[in-house]
């Protein structure tokens, strides 16, 4: 009988030892701890910009951004190895199925509207394009400049992306092209720096990049872009006129005028409410939106001023 009741506290102490492990798992709370976030890497300089701000205001929070692939951060976050985060997709019905039976149930909140740059070489002359002509470089049905522009002496298209398994392509597929195999002439630096640099140094390039890499941070007005490139303007009608295209700036993202467009959604899988549920809140608050004004990109959940601008082509 003792040493029945010996091996009983043992299992007891065993069992509870057990359930303090499962529920200290996670130690941090709203506004403390350390957590891994998993972000699209075309949203790197306003989310680095974003944590900066957030672990000023709360000193004892720290985020560790994983800088990826779309893909590779929805996938994180179904592996439950981060419990956050930003894409430009929510998750399907499939994904959302998944969790819900491992018990988990996420949240998606969108937060930003952005865009997707078409960018060229600054000696390209060539720099209004309709939505339809995009369609038919990015699937293979043009492949030289004068398919495009009959006077152009720049040769073959060198169209590049971010990564292969970014979002940009994704939205090229599915959004641009109609879910269209891409062409196979078209090629992937490692992300979009390397797409600006590549672009600067080709003549005949065009690189596709998210709109918040455009930004001239000398220009608080968001008005103009970067120097080494030149960005397109994009036109919805069946032939493109400076009276009808439009730069991605953030009146022509608000009013829907540019035609490529998408929004950005934080992803959230945090039963607990705590440091990944501090950091959404940061993002859609006013502070964390004023951050995505400044962007250049539009903010979601937060009035904006709106500042018009046509610009020479």
């Amino acid at each position: 009988m003792f040493k029945f009741k010996i091996l009983s506290v043992f299992f007891l102490l065993l069992f509870f030892s057990c359930q303090k492990q499962v529920k200290d798992k996670f130690t941090d709370t709203y506004t403390s701890g350390v957590i891994p976030i998993a972000v699209d890497e075309n949203f790197k300089p306003i989310v680095q910009e974003e944590i900066d701000v957030f672990e000023a205001l709360t000193p004892k929070a720290r985020l560790i951004p994983n800088y990826t692939t779309e893909v590779n951060a929805l996938n994180l976050l179904l592996k439950d190895s981060v419990r956050l985060a930003i894409a430009t997709r929510p998750l399907s019905s499939k994904e959302v199925q998944y969790l819900n039976s491992k018990s988990f149930y996420p949240h998606s909140y969108k937060f930003a509207t952005d865009g997707l740059a078409l960018i060229v070489n600054n000696h390209n002359p060539d720099s209004l394009i309709t939505v339809s002509d995009i369609r038919r470089i990015l699937t293979g049905q043009a492949l030289n400049w004068t398919d495009i522009y009959p006077k152009s002496k720049l040769g073959k298209f060198q169209v590049v992306f971010d990564n292969q398994n970014s979002s940009t392509i994704r939205y090229a597929t599915d959004s641009i092209c109609g879910g269209k195999h891409l062409s196979k002439k078209l090629f992937a630096q490692n992300n979009n720096l390397e797409v600006i640099d590549f672009v600067s140094k080709t003549p005949n390039a065009i690189g596709v990049i998210g709109v918040n890499w455009l930004g001239n941070r000398k220009d608080t007005s968001n008005l103009s872009f970067r120097n080494e490139i030149r960005v397109m303007s994009v036109s919805q009608a069946s032939e493109a006129t400076i009276a009808d295209s439009y730069k991605p700036f953030q009146a022509y993202l608000f009013y829907g005028y540019y035609p490529l467009t998408r929004f950005v959604y934080v992803i959230l899988n945090d039963p607990r409410g705590s440091l990944p549920s501090g950091f959404t809140s940061f993002l859609t608050s006013d502070r964390g939106q004023r951050i995505i004004l400044k962007s250049g990109l539009v903010p979601a959940t937060q009035p904006v001023r709106i500042v018009h601008v046509k610009d020479e082509q």
